[in-house]
């Protein structure tokens, strides 16, 4: 083979190469996930070239536009100038009517093929090895062409738009259903990331016990007189009222009031034996409701109204029961 054909096959194979390294850093670009660029760039040992490609994913538009001037500098400057130099050599040849029709035909399938096709799968089946990889020859590129970059955002400023991570609710029920789906997280493990999600529809008022059905006892009565309510009833706390129905003294403890009654002590009231408690209002939700029975001696929230009215008694487990997957709603 002649040096001119030498010439124009090596020619051909780095616009192909050009082409197709573009292709697939582009698509990897766009299929790798943020969310594990940022865990592998913020561990204390990040991976090589994790930090860089994540500052790289923070300004895709500027990346990408980097890519694509690389890509049709190949696909377009490259293709015309081939097409230049293979039609002096086949009219260096005296077959230039047949061979330049044919060798277009040929190259423009060959780049749709490796300079395209196979690169883009190549890149989007192995987004985050490519990713990483390619992320120092990415910041060369985006440091030799910055000024034409700068120019391209000057004209459209959609470019320098930063961006920044974000994920909602019913995406992260989704990664969950789907990391269930394809076992790479476990099936209840699944099911608790849609409980937790679900504290935050929900509030006091979905989880009480009603003051109708709560357990209360009256202040100013001798625990000897509230003898049978405590042996024939199980729950653990009571509310102590005074003497209104929203008159809420504080709550006691079951074991407490009987342990009394075993120590000769029945003369006693039960407002002598309750504790202090904390008021939570009805329409608080569940998740920040949890965050007040950290640290709690006694585990339970007296719930009031708007106008302060005891309208239900609520214990920690109520809370729990959601995550557990016990509550069910009250029809």
């Amino acid at each position: 083979m002649s040096t001119d054909l030498l010439v124009l096959a090596l020619l051909v194979l780095i616009v192909l190469a050009g082409s197709a390294l573009c292709s697939g850093l582009e698509a990897a670009l766009l299929a790798v996930n943020p969310l594990r660029v940022h865990e592998l760039a913020a561990r204390p040992n990040p991976i090589r070239g994790a930090k860089r490609l994540d500052k790289l994913r923070k300004r895709l538009g500027r990346t990408l536009s980097v890519l694509v001037i690389a890509n049709n500098g190949f696909n377009i400057f490259g293709s015309l100038m081939l097409g230049g130099y293979a039609a002096f050599v086949f009219e260096h040849r005296n077959v230039n009517g047949i061979a330049l029709p044919i060798f277009s035909i040929g190259l423009t399938v060959l780049v749709i093929l490796f300079g395209e096709i196979l690169p883009k799968s190549l890149g989007s089946r192995f987004a985050l090895q490519v990713s990483l990889a390619s992320a120092p020859l990415l910041n060369l590129l985006g440091l030799v062409m910055r000024p034409l970059v700068i120019l391209l955002e000057r004209l459209m400023p959609a470019i320098t738009a930063e961006d920044e991570l974000n994920i909602d609710e019913d995406e992260i029920r989704q990664l969950a259903r789907l990391g269930s789906q394809k076992g790479q997280i476990e099936d209840d493990e699944a099911a608790m990331i849609a409980k937790v999600f679900q504290l935050n529809d929900l509030t006091a008022r979905d989880l009480m016990t009603p003051r109708v059905a709560a357990p209360t006892l009256d202040g100013t009565s001798s625990l000897n007189k509230l003898r049978n309510s405590l042996i024939t009833h199980d729950e653990q706390w009571w509310v102590v009222l005074g003497a209104g129905v929203d008159k809420v003294l504080g709550v006691a403890s079951r074991d407490r009031l009987l342990t009394a009654i075993v120590q000769g002590l029945g003369h006693l009231t039960a407002a002598d034996l309750s504790e202090s408690v904390d008021f939570v209002p009805e329409m608080i939700r569940a998740d920040r409701l949890l965050d007040t029975f950290q640290a709690d001696k006694n585990g339970v929230r007296v719930v009031v109204d708007e106008f302060g009215g005891f309208v239900g008694l609520i214990g920690a487990e109520a809370v729990l029961a959601v995550l557990a997957g016990w509550w069910r709603k009250s029809s």
